[in-house]
């Protein structure tokens, strides 16, 4: 499904979410996948620690901000211990807990199909305010069947109408984990009652079952779109996640731009929290049909006892590529690895002809392999590589705001649909693409989205499963 490295590993390169527990835009980053590793001296904790522990030696970016020794003594569970491994990166932002411990199935039915399980839909959540809102509903899933769609917030949550209780009181008594709890297991047939307003309607309370449901990588109602802007036209394409089922649907989106001549295009990543390298690597390539084969677009560096295993990516047009001349990279906190490695690429190339528009990155230009024990179930991810541009540029652990020449701060506005020309950010990259005035530039490498009562930030459980990692806010 996803590309491979060079060397006698044969890894799969991912860029993927980011763990939980720090930052709550919930950010992401990027994985490989390798084979091997497995252990046949069971799976009991300590063994299973030990295993982490050996692999991280082994691999690990960074093994000089490993501990010396650390004893898993202690520590109750794999995830802990690895995140006290793992403490010092962390405190130096190179390792916002993109370290983890994660199950081969899920992963796998993840990354192929898009298989989640919940209602479908993203939330954000006001720092300040204390409410939820729906950014995002997901076509074949159970909310934006029951009416939820994007713009809706949540006022109150019960497992019926009789047990209703506001959002405000459960966020006041126990933050943003109550939230999770109130809403239940995401397992399917897990009911809720939510009261709701707007997204389409006046306030309601709607009962919604959680089930399993295939997320698609972009959306068939906006997801791909030609806009009309002062008699030119303009290509958007949103990208939700690099996942294996975005290759054909990234190529039909192109391949309809090349054929209405478009050179100019808005790529929509504000909620990407990454996936799959050889998505993100197809991405560039549709938008850079007229690079050469000899073009750098990026490189992957692992540690200098692991520089074997370092690769070139050259541009490699497909049929459907168009030659972007500008692009306008809509991005907000939860926008993170795949999608920053796509943005960083044009960096060299565009100039000022590439701009971010809306809020800063979450800021992850390292990626993980995956170490397998199969009898476990166990994938550890392991931040091992870096990424970089052609012009080498890859440490922009605080965001894309500063790396790139041109920026325009703009809202995420979800009383509108995405790429519709009304909304904040869509009109700030239809303004950009055009030369006209924009708000001031994002500069702030620390800025993230925010509403006139605090910041508004995706909703992520201390704990994310791959999904939520991937896709940050999802539930």
């Amino acid at each position: 499904m996803r590309s491979r490295f060079a060397g006698a590993l044969g890894m799969i390169a991912l860029l993927s979410a980011c763990g939980g527990g720090g930052d709550g835009d919930g950010g992401a980053g990027g994985t490989t996948s390798a084979t091997g590793g497995a252990s046949t001296a069971g799976c009991s904790l300590v063994a299973r620690q030990n295993w982490a522990a050996a692999q991280l030696r082994e691999w690990y970016l960074f093994p000089d901000l490993l501990p010396a020794t650390l004893s898993p003594a202690g520590y109750t569970n794999v995830d802990d211990y690895i995140d006290a491994l793992t403490a010092t990166a962390r405190s130096q932002r190179k390792d916002r807990y993109f370290t983890y411990l994660t199950s081969i199935r899920e992963e796998n039915a993840y990354y192929n199909a898009g298989a989640s399980g919940g209602f479908g839909v993203r939330l954000s959540y006001d720092t300040v305010a204390r409410r939820i809102f729906v950014t995002e509903a997901f076509e074949g899933a159970p909310a934006l069947t029951a009416g939820i769609d994007r713009g809706a917030e949540i006022l109150a949550i019960g497992t019926s109408a009789a047990s209703l209780v506001t959002v405000s009181s459960i966020m006041a008594a126990n933050g943003t984990a109550g939230i999770f709890d109130a809403l239940g297991p995401d397992t399917a047939g897990t009911t809720r009652v939510l009261r709701i307003t707007g997204g389409g309607g006046g306030q309601r309370d709607v009962t919604v079952a959680k089930a399993d449901y295939a997320l698609t990588p972009i959306s068939s109602r906006y997801g791909v779109q030609i806009l009309t802007d002062g008699g030119r036209q303009v290509g958007y394409v949103n990208l939700r996640t690099f996942i294996g089922t975005a290759d054909p649907a990234l190529r039909d989106a192109f391949a309809r731009f090349r054929t209405a001549g478009i050179t100019q295009v808005i790529v929509d990543l504000r909620y990407n929290g990454g996936g799959a390298i050889n998505i993100a690597e197809l991405f560039s390539d549709l938008l850079g049909g007229q690079r050469s084969t000899a073009d750098v677009q990026s490189r992957t560096v692992f540690r200098p006892d692991k520089s074997a295993n370092d690769t070139i990516k050259y541009y490699a047009p497909q049929a459907q590529s168009i030659a972007a001349t500008r692009i306008a990279f809509i991005g907000t906190g939860g926008t993170a690895s795949a999608s920053e490695l796509v943005i960083n690429a044009s960096i060299p190339y565009l100039g000022a002809n590439a701009a971010l528009i809306g809020t800063n990155t979450y800021g992850k230009p390292v990626g993980q392999i995956a170490r397998d024990q199969a009898a476990c179930d166990d994938r550890l991810r392991v931040v091992a590589l870096a990424t970089q541009n052609a012009a080498r540029q890859g440490d922009y652990y605080d965001g894309l705001a500063t790396k790139v020449q041109a920026s325009c701060r703009a809202t995420d506005d979800v009383t509108y649909p995405m790429g519709d020309p009304r909304e904040a950010s869509t009109k700030a990259a239809l303004d950009f693409l055009a030369g006209r005035s924009c708000n001031a530039a994002i500069g702030d490498a620390g800025l993230r989205s925010a509403t006139s009562a605090g910041r508004r930030e995706l909703l992520m459980p201390a704990r994310p499963n791959t999904a939520q990692r991937e896709v940050p806010g999802l539930l």
